[in-house]
C-alpha cells in the first residue's frame, strides 16, 4: 500500500492549518485552523472491505513537570509516550481518499460528537480527552481528529505518523470504549491485509527546526 497527502510530505513540516495550534510571540501560542490533512491511498490488497486510519504522536513527554512553564525546558532525553490524534474506523473499501477538512474544520471546546461519523464510519476518541480532563472550559469527549499541539518549550521535534491500515472485515471490533490503545489492540487481533504510513512533523518552539531535524 502507499499512503500519500496534498496536505505535506512525508517527513515535512506539517502546515499550520492542520494543527490545533501555532506559535504566537505573545503568548507562546494560538489555536489555529485544525483542520484534518488530506490523505490518500493505493495499492489497495485483494480482499480488502475496510479500512481504519490512525494518526498518533510518539513524542510526548512521559511527565508533564516542565511542560509549558515559563523559565524551563521539557528536555529532549525525556522518555517519550504515545499521544492518539485521530482514529478513524469502517472507511469503506471503495473509498480511497480523505479530504482536507472534511472531518476537522476548526477548535470545538468540549470535543466534536461521537463515535457517529459521516456516511456511517466511526470516530474514536482522540487523547485531548485526557489532556483536558481537568479544564473546566475545555473537558469533554473529543472525537476525531484534533491536530498538532505538542509543548512551546519541548526541545524534541514531534513527529506525527498517519497510518492506513486494510481489513478483511468490514467492522473493526473494539474491546470497550474507541481510545487508541483499544484501537490498536484490536488491530493487532485483526486481519489485516496490508498497511502503509506518512509521517509529518512539528514544534511550537522557535528553537526548534523544522528542517534538519524532519531527516
Amino acid at each position: 500500500m502507499q499512503l500519500i497527502s496534498q496536505s505535506f510530505q512525508d517527513g515535512q513540516a506539517i502546515p499550520g492549518e492542520f494543527a490545533f495550534a501555532v506559535p504566537d510571540a505573545a503568548s507562546h501560542v494560538a489555536l489555529s485552523a485544525n483542520r484534518n490533512p488530506h490523505l490518500a491511498w493505493s495499492d489497495v490488497p485483494a480482499g480488502t472491505q475496510s479500512f481504519v486510519v490512525v494518526c498518533h504522536d510518539p513524542d510526548v513527554p512521559s511527565k508533564g513537570d516542565d511542560v509549558s512553564k515559563e523559565g524551563r525546558e521539557v528536555p529532549s532525553s525525556l522518555p517519550r509516550v504515545d499521544f492518539f490524534h485521530w482514529l478513524l474506523l469502517d472507511i469503506p473499501a471503495n473509498v480511497t481518499h480523505i479530504a482536507a477538512g472534511s472531518h476537522s474544520d476548526g477548535v470545538t471546546p468540549r470535543g466534536k460528537a461521537g463515535p457517529a461519523a459521516p456516511a456511517g464510519w466511526r470516530h474514536g476518541l482522540n487523547d485531548y480527552t485526557g489532556w483536558f480532563a481537568a479544564d473546566e472550559q475545555m473537558k469533554g469527549g473529543y472525537h476525531g481528529y484534533d491536530g498538532p499541539c505538542p509543548p512551546w518549550n519541548d526541545t524534541l521535534l514531534h513527529h506525527y505518523v498517519f497510518t492506513i491500515y486494510a481489513l478483511a472485515t468490514p467492522t473493526l471490533a473494539v474491546t470497550g470504549p474507541l481510545t487508541g490503545a483499544n484501537v490498536r489492540a484490536a488491530l493487532a487481533s485483526a486481519q489485516v491485509l496490508g498497511q502503509a504510513s506518512l509521517t509529518g512533523v512539528y514544534s511550537l518552539n522557535p528553537a526548534v527546526s523544522l528542517q534538519t531535524s524532519a531527516q
